[in-house]
């Protein structure tokens, strides 16, 4: 098979990123030295919103405010990553290079660190497992108990599998055909990030908020749902037996169970993770004090043990090798 000269360099960046990341993640010495994009996306949306949500009462100019500042943020994202990625052209193998940027931005190593780090902290004690699952969950952590730890910790290795690490490739993939691999995954990243930051129905941000809620919902959508057939099928790759019974029953969960979240991306990849392992998610808990009682997904067991963290996780590295395959004949089809 014959390639025009540097097609398939491009279109071979994602499966690259995905491949390095994977192993390396990012490392701890280059966070000390230079910090990290998303932290930086970070501080231009911290500006932004100190000096531009001042009219949170005025609902009108509020969400006006709200959307210039993501025509900022973005504005800013692909002006230096279309940059980064035009002087990644002219030197030799910058595909490389760009691809190496680009793993900055997935989450593959990060997230399996940190919920694995749920399960040996709670090894310890429930105390250091709650401090654990706080650094991944939005949720309030004093009260829960080790089942409650473990689920929190499970159901945001799904939501972030589909966030963290489907969503970004996805966009990777589709800028490789249209603006620039990088610049696409960037933005992707600071729409993801400015939703967390400030897309929250609280009364400071409920209307300054609005549109980076509504992008990270738009640019979530197809990978949700990618995400949740990457679980499906890495379910026949886990277990010694009945794989075919656990993917359909995942299958059959995801589809009736997925639409109940509030959310209209959380529920898919949840609810497969769920479906796959047998287990039921949602329920009630609190976030900043407000108690909040979620639909529940899946049928199996609730009474959750740390051991079913590495379970978990064992099928998170299938569905990540199957992603990988996807980006690999991505470059070797197009």
């Amino acid at each position: 098979m014959t390639f025009p000269p540097g097609l398939f360099d491009v279109f071979s960046q994602p499966a690259l990123s995905l491949m390095v990341e994977r192993f390396i993640g990012y490392p701890n010495v280059l966070f000390r030295l230079f910090g990290h994009p998303v932290v930086w996306m970070g501080k231009l949306i911290t500006y932004m919103d100190e000096k531009m949500n001042t009219t949170a009462h005025v609902k009108s100019l509020s969400r006006l405010n709200g959307v210039l500042a993501m025509v900022l943020l973005l504005a800013a994202v692909w002006i230096v990553t279309t940059a980064i990625e035009v002087i990644c052209q002219f030197i030799p193998y910058g595909f490389v290079v760009s691809a190496l940027l680009a793993t900055t931005l997935i989450a593959q190593k990060s997230l399996r660190d940190h919920v694995r780090d749920v399960g040996r902290a709670l090894s310890s004690s429930l105390t250091e497992g709650r401090a654990a699952v706080a650094e991944i969950v939005g949720r309030d952590t004093r009260g829960l108990n080790v089942s409650d730890v473990v689920k929190a910790a499970l159901e945001s290795l799904a939501e972030n599998t589909a966030d963290g690490i489907v969503a970004p490739v996805f966009w990777y993939c589709v800028g490789c055909l249209t603006i620039g691999g990088l610049p696409a995954l960037a933005l992707y990243k600071a729409i993801n990030t400015a939703d967390s930051m400030i897309g929250h129905k609280s009364p400071q941000y409920l209307h300054f908020g609005w549109a980076a809620a509504k992008l990270d919902d738009l640019v979530n959508l197809p990978a949700s749902r990618l995400t949740a057939l990457l679980f499906i099928l890495a379910s026949l790759f886990v277990g010694k037996d009945r794989g075919k019974d656990r993917a359909w029953k995942a299958a059959k969960v995801t589809w009736r169970d997925a639409r109940r979240h509030r959310s209209p991306n959380a529920g898919w990849p949840e609810a497969a993770l769920a479906g796959a392992l047998n287990f039921k998610f949602g329920g009630p808990r609190t976030y900043g004090g407000e108690f909040v009682k979620l639909p529940y997904m899946g049928e199996g067991r609730d009474n959750f043990l740390r051991q079913d963290i590495e379970v978990a996780l064992k099928l998170y590295d299938r569905a990540l090798w199957i992603l990988l395959v996807l980006a690999i004949g991505f470059a070797l089809i197009l």
